[in-house]
């Protein structure tokens, strides 16, 4: 709730699509530019831009989108919730008496699979993480050794919450 009291506001971001696949973008109205010397903005930077805006607002996103033929769509995009940062090899030690000793780091196992909606949150299972789709629709995800034990098959789920899309993957 606002400090206010008064309503909260959801910012409005519109994209208007060329029939050349070229975009604009506004936020509330005024204009949202790339970076400095970064290419124009084109159909295939929604994904990011939406990604960007929802990570500095922290908050829902009204998108309107116009497309060159003269269609409209309208979405509520919601911001990522928020995943732990710790990693299990970064957790305190405990002190000892003994002088401190380098942890290891853990053996990591990769599993990958494609056919992901670019940017979509992506279920690893045995669920002991999540991951994002790359830019390509690629997901991947690094498993600990205890974690890749668990999978007594050697078998990982890649599960796109988007698209559906289901890879079984082989332990690398």
């Amino acid at each position: 709730m606002p400090p206010s009291g008064g309503p909260i506001v959801v910012p409005v971001v519109e994209f208007t699509i060329g029939a050349d696949g070229a975009m604009t973008v506004t936020v509330d109205g005024v204009p949202h530019m790339p970076e400095p010397f970064a290419p124009d903005w084109r159909r295939e930077s929604f994904p990011a831009i939406l990604d960007a805006l929802a990570a500095r607002y922290r908050t829902p996103l009204r998108v309107q989108v116009r497309e060159a033929d003269g269609s409209t769509f309208t979405d509520i995009i919601t911001p990522p919730r928020e995943r732990p940062t710790a990693r299990p090899w970064e957790a305190p030690v405990p002190e000892v008496a003994s002088p401190p000793m380098s942890a290891a780091q853990p053996v990591l196992h990769q599993v990958a699979g494609s056919g992901f909606v670019p940017g979509e949150d992506v279920a690893v299972a045995i669920i002991h993480a999540h991951s994002d789709a790359s830019p390509d629709g690629t997901a991947r995800a690094l498993l600990t050794a205890e974690q890749a034990a668990a999978a007594v098959t050697g078998e990982v789920l890649l599960l796109g919450r988007i698209s559906g899309t289901l890879a079984v993957s082989r332990l690398l």
